[in-house]
């Protein structure tokens, strides 16, 4: 489903002559296609998973954001402004965002399905999750929130 929107995007982005997210979303897929490759040799032939994909762009955004800060920094605003581009469009593939109540209300619904009972359990209660809601919840947020809940807080 996601390759496939993957796919028409460039055509209409092509058509359209947007130049940013035509380079965008080739950007994307030729990410994509180094994770399938990789993911050969873990014997899977019919390329990564939705939730893969999912993770994959969150950590292309998570890259251009900190571009955006280098490129701030260093005193190149139009550089910053193309990477706000990119996030843009890698941003309209991803799943709507949970809200911080959300995300909370989630991590107590997974805490309490896999019997979590300590902090020795985060790593179950973080697999579960990104298995559940993965390109909708953002792990670097939720990580603490769930060590709050785990150790009692």
């Amino acid at each position: 489903m996601l390759r496939t929107r993957l796919n028409e995007a460039l055509k209409e982005a092509m058509r359209a002559k947007n130049q940013r997210a035509v380079s965008t979303v080739r950007l994307i897929l030729a990410a994509l296609k180094d994770r399938d490759i990789a993911a050969r040799s873990r014997g899977v032939m019919d390329g990564i998973d939705e939730a893969e994909m999912l993770s994959m762009m969150q950590s292309m955004i998570k890259q251009r954001g900190e571009s955006i800060k280098m490129y701030e920094q260093g005193g190149r605003p139009e550089l910053a402004e193309q990477e706000r581009e990119e996030i843009a469009v890698i941003e309209g593939f991803l799943p709507k965002q949970m809200s911080d109540e959300e995300t909370t209300a989630a991590i107590r619904t997974v805490i309490g399905e896999v019997g979590a009972a300590s902090i020795k359990d985060m790593g179950k209660v973080m697999a579960e999750l990104k298995a559940r809601h993965a390109g909708q919840m953002d792990f670097a947020k939720a990580g603490p929130v769930v060590k709050q809940q785990l150790s009692g807080g």
